[in-house]
């Protein structure tokens, strides 16, 4: 991950340091199982244990030679046990044994991160989708003016989606988090049909029911398409709020700093730059999660071809969702909400926004047909349009609606309050504990 979007912890998870740590816990517990097992003895595995310090640079050194990391890994751990002990490391394993098992672990660490991350972004729209349960603005379907909504439905509605988003990572998690250790192709020939229980019960991570040289791949296909959509939806907030945050609609905008600045040419600008980078980023997750989609057809019992993209997207990919949850949670939790401008902007359409409001009232009352009712009221609200007038003004001197509605049914029509008495139950809905 380049500089700019680094996550130290994430960083580190993923790093060679803490890779070689956990592949050497891996060598060491499956020797622990070969002691419990006879095959080795205790004393010998107590030797092994205490002679063996993981040096990365030498390492690194051995692969120049080797072309092969987890051979350059088991050199280099052989070198430091004697020589009776040497033919004992890496006994009836293969490279993916490790490799898949050590991935297992290190992702297991950052979906810890990552629900973390996402509980912290829930909180912060679950309290400003309460405290502007009732605070109404329009909605809008197209990009035109639609009915009545508030802007807690909205956040409601977007916490509703990221816990749906949850309860599938939670899945995706315990699907990803699983081990193998069953040889070259799969059938425990050289390690028992035990050995891979019991280490990964010890590290505390599933143990696959079945394998090949590699973990099934739509297990990772899974797991990152689970993180893209759960990144769409962060976009699909941004982006929102973007669209809100436009200078004719100016209904939220992003906090700005008192030394900030939002361009080289215009001093007045006040940018969502973190909404936009949001969106940016979360492309990104589009394209790892196609890319890990191509790894799920492999050949035969397992090629390679997955490993160079792999070694890329568990870390980038984690580090994106991470800071995007971080960043959308920092917005939400510091946006300026403009209530005002919210009512400003629902006045603009001159209530033609209760056209429905009145059309369901005139069907309940009379005996016309819905479409005669529909191009009745149409034919108003196109009116109230083109005449620049308000559409409640049109409506009340236009003789055959009120030959079905009295003054009063018609203003009452155009109460926000209708549009909102369900909102209450809604809420309850979504927030129920």
């Amino acid at each position: 991950m380049i500089n700019r979007y680094k996550n130290k912890e994430i960083e580190y998870i993923f790093s060679d340091e803490n890779k070689f740590s956990n592949w050497l816990k891996i060598e060491l517990l499956v020797l622990e199982y070969y002691a419990k097992s006879g095959l080795i003895r205790k004393e010998e595995l107590d030797k092994i244990k205490d002679s063996i310090h993981i040096n990365i640079n030498e390492i690194y050194e051995i692969e120049k030679i080797t072309k092969h990391d987890v051979i350059a890994f088991v050199e280099h751990i052989s070198n430091q046990v004697n020589d009776e002990s040497k033919k004992w490391i890496h006994y009836g394993l293969t490279s993916t044994d490790i490799v898949d098992t050590g991935n297992a672990i290190a992702i297991k660490q950052v979906n810890k991160i990552i629900l973390d991350r996402l509980n912290r972004l829930m909180k912060a729209i679950k309290k400003i989708a309460i405290q502007h349960k009732m605070t109404v603005e329009i909605g809008r379907t197209h990009g035109v003016h639609a009915e009545i909504t508030t802007f807690g439905l909205k956040a409601a509605l977007w916490y509703d989606e990221l816990n749906r988003h949850k309860n599938h990572l939670i899945l995706a998690f315990k699907e990803i988090e699983i081990g193998k250790i069953s040889g070259a192709v799969g059938t425990h020939a050289n390690t028992g049909i035990k050995m891979q229980d019991y280490v990964c019960k010890k590290l505390n991570i599933g143990s696959a029911k079945i394998s090949t040289q590699i973990l099934s791949r739509d297990i990772h296909a899974f797991y990152f398409s689970t993180i893209n959509l759960l990144g769409l939806t962060i976009n699909k907030i941004a982006c929102e709020l973007r669209h809100l945050a436009r200078t004719e609609i100016f209904e939220v905008s992003e906090f700005f700093e008192k030394n900030q600045k939002g361009s080289s040419a215009m001093p007045h600008k006040k940018n969502p730059i973190t909404l936009e980078n949001i969106c940016g980023l979360s492309r990104l997750l589009n394209g790892y999660s196609l890319t890990i989609n191509e790894n799920v057809s492999l050949w035969n019992e397992r090629d390679i071809s997955h490993s160079s993209n792999e070694r890329v997207i568990f870390l980038d990919a984690t580090t994106i969702i991470v800071n995007i949850l971080e960043k959308l949670t920092k917005t939400i939790s510091t946006l300026i909400i403009n209530k005002k401008k919210m009512l400003e902007n629902i006045k603009i359409s001159k209530n033609v926004i209760f056209s429905q409001t009145l059309l369901l009232a005139l069907i309940k009352c009379n005996e016309l047909s819905r479409k005669e009712n529909y191009e009745l009221v149409q034919s108003l609200a196109f009116k109230a349009f083109e005449e620049n007038r308000d559409f409640k003004d049109v409506v009340l001197e236009n003789q055959k609606i009120t030959s079905y509605l009295s003054k009063q049914e018609i203003i009452n029509i155009f109460d926000f309050n209708y549009h909102l008495k369900y909102v209450d139950k809604i809420f309850e809905k979504v927030f129920k504990k």
